[in-house]
């Protein structure tokens, strides 16, 4: 039996964002009996607790209150605790794979502690997580040091996007590393009554509107993409989906586009409904994409999936991902872009639903996964 420890991910059931997503779908489609998972779960009020998820074994952790600092203290705990586990119950050469980069500073030590019972460390690195704009320098330069510290110490970085995987090699040099995707849902919307009337609360009319889904953060390029939608000359809306609700950020947004002042543009908050989520991505005449930190974002596999088309910022990520089934754009072309939408082929939802068939459905990563816990030698 493969004992594989995931730590990093606020637990089970997955409720957060793509850690989340991933451990979830990594336990729910567990392929080979030969592999139990244990799972760190973030908790307010137990500590050390077990319950089972779908035949993981998920185990509670309540590190102290330190504001953002408590990921950190959240980590060291679920380490210690899966390291008990190990000893209580003579578990031999676990894995622990560790999602994202936040104790890298601290790192060695684990590593050691993990090595000495036979285990093999893998690591998540979670995209450039330190050059998200939301952090102090102070912090960008933590976690930077800490993305070094795990390239150094893990035995494999997984990078999500061979992207990620490049720019750690040209940062680091000879990084032991191998790329293992995120993957997505492949399924449509169901009819629904409420769905059909958040269309009509909204004002919004199926098939004439271009989409943006994602993080209310600079980063996914929000300014740019609505001003160029402003610039250009449809008279489809902009629906954004987003969490903008008591964010700074929505005021900072409001006065560098005046956005308010176009009657297209419609925030309409976050969607937490999954069906009538993916009924609004069906629905659009197009989804914007302008996410430029981090590897394969869960967002724009859904997009790829549900969305007739996609129109994609040329970054790398993004690129290794969409292949030829989007529409790529330069910085300074978006407006152009929109403005030519409707003439753009059919074909591509098509090739984008093949792209997610062949490489990126959960059945998929979750099998890539297995045969790397259970053949990997160190």
């Amino acid at each position: 039996m493969k004992h594989v420890f995931i730590i990093g991910s606020r637990g089970l059931p997955g409720k957060y964002g793509g850690f989340e997503t991933f451990t979830d779908q990594l336990v729910s489609h567990k392929i080979s009996s030969q592999i139990k998972y244990h799972v760190a779960n973030l908790s307010d009020t137990e500590n050390g607790t077990h319950f089972d998820y779908r035949g993981a074994d998920v185990f509670n952790v309540n590190p102290i209150k330190a504001g953002g600092a408590r990921v950190i203290f959240y980590d060291i705990k679920a380490l210690n605790l899966s390291l008990k586990i190990c000893a209580d119950e003579k578990i031999e050469r676990p894995v622990f794979y560790i999602l994202g980069n936040t104790i890298g500073a601290i790192i060695s030590y684990y590593a050691r502690k993990i090595h000495k019972i036979g285990g093999i460390l893998f690591v998540n690195p979670d995209g450039l997580e330190w050059r998200r704009s939301k952090w102090s320098k102070p912090i960008q330069k933590y976690l930077k040091f800490s993305e070094k510290m795990m390239t150094r110490k893990a035995d494999l970085i997984i990078s999500d996007n061979q992207g990620i995987e490049d720019y750690l090699k040209s940062e680091y040099g000879d990084v032991t590393s191998k790329v293992l995707a995120y993957g997505t849902e492949t399924i449509v919307s169901q009819p629904s009554e409420a769905d059909d009337k958040w269309f009509d609360d909204h004002q919004i009319k199926k098939g004439h509107y271009f989409l943006m889904v994602g993080r209310f953060v600079p980063e996914n390029n929000f300014e740019l993409l609505i001003k160029s939608f402003m610039a250009s000359t449809t008279t489809s809306d902009l629906v954004i989906v987003t969490n903008y609700e008591d964010n700074p950020f929505y005021e900072s947004l409001r006065a560098s586009t005046s956005f308010e002042q176009d009657k297209r543009v419609k925030f309409v908050g976050t969607v937490y409904d999954k069906n009538l989520l993916l009924k609004i991505r069906e629905n659009a005449q197009a989804y914007l994409h302008g996410h430029e930190v981090g590897g394969t974002n869960p967002s724009l596999l859904e997009a790829m999936w549900s969305s007739r088309q996609n129109l994609v910022l040329d970054v790398t990520f993004n690129r290794n991902v969409v292949l030829d089934s989007a529409v790529l754009f330069d910085r300074d072309k978006l407006t152009e872009k929109i403005n030519l939408s409707e003439t753009v082929s059919e074909d591509l939802q098509k090739r984008s639903q093949e792209i997610i068939l062949s490489s990126y459905t959960w059945p998929i990563i979750v099998q890539q996964y297995e045969d790397l816990f259970l053949n990997y030698e160190n």
